[in-house]
């Protein structure tokens, strides 16, 4: 089980962060992102308490169908990432706020092929992008943060194409809200929540406002 102080991203001030010098236009409808950061289960718990955010599915990207399932994938050997599929309002909140929150709040960026004790290529760090202008917006960033020296290492976030999601089992979607006092929930998803609703307490959904965010659930 990995514990805050494995995840040195969370302790990075916010004020560190700057907003990014590119994003994506605003458009009309709902939109989508597909974000790996380590163990889905708490970065949904994150996405999911952001306003404008529509939807969060955990799944897997990077890999074939065949072996898009839980037990595959904890091999390491599938090439697929645990990643969130988030869907929401670009009226509300913008692709390149999202971005914020992925690298300030939902992992230490710097890991490579690990967070905290979760090791393997499964929870890497990775921008699923499905077009280029995703892609430049998150290259945009990345060189953004890495020049203004925010981490201490450099970022090892990987941008792949988005060839296809595939939804994990049932049982692991909005686990951390269905599971607050799972011990690996209490440890990790937390302090990420704790560390959103202090940081962007203007983002947040109205009820993931108060310290019931911190707990991993509502």
């Amino acid at each position: 089980m990995s514990r805050a102080s494995d995840f040195p991203g969370l302790e990075v001030p916010k004020n560190r962060f700057p907003d990014p010098e590119q994003d994506l236009p605003g458009a009309e409808g709902e939109q989508r992102v597909v974000l790996g950061g380590g163990c889905f289960w708490c970065v949904e718990a994150v996405f999911l308490a952001i306003d404008g955010v529509t939807s969060v599915v955990s799944g897997y990207a990077g890999g074939s169908a065949e072996t898009a399932n839980y037990d595959d994938v904890c091999s390491g050997q599938t090439g697929h990432a645990e990643v969130i599929e988030v869907r929401y309002d670009p009226v509300t909140v913008s692709f390149g706020s999202l971005l914020k929150v992925f690298f300030s709040v939902a992992h230490d960026p710097t890991q490579v092929n690990r967070q905290g004790n979760d090791r393997g290529t499964q929870y890497r760090s990775a921008i699923f992008y499905e077009n280029d202008q995703q892609k430049e917006v998150a290259e945009a960033y990345i060189r953004q943060l890495d020049e203004a020296g925010v981490f201490d290492a450099p970022i090892a976030t990987t941008l792949e194409p988005l060839d296809a999601f595939y939804p994990a089992e049932e049982y692991h979607q909005k686990f951390a809200e269905r599971n607050p006092f799972q011990p690996y929930v209490m440890a990790v998803a937390g302090p990420k929540l704790e560390k959103l609703r202090e940081g962007y307490p203007d983002q947040l959904k109205s009820e993931f406002s108060d310290d019931t965010a911190t707990r991993g659930g509502r």
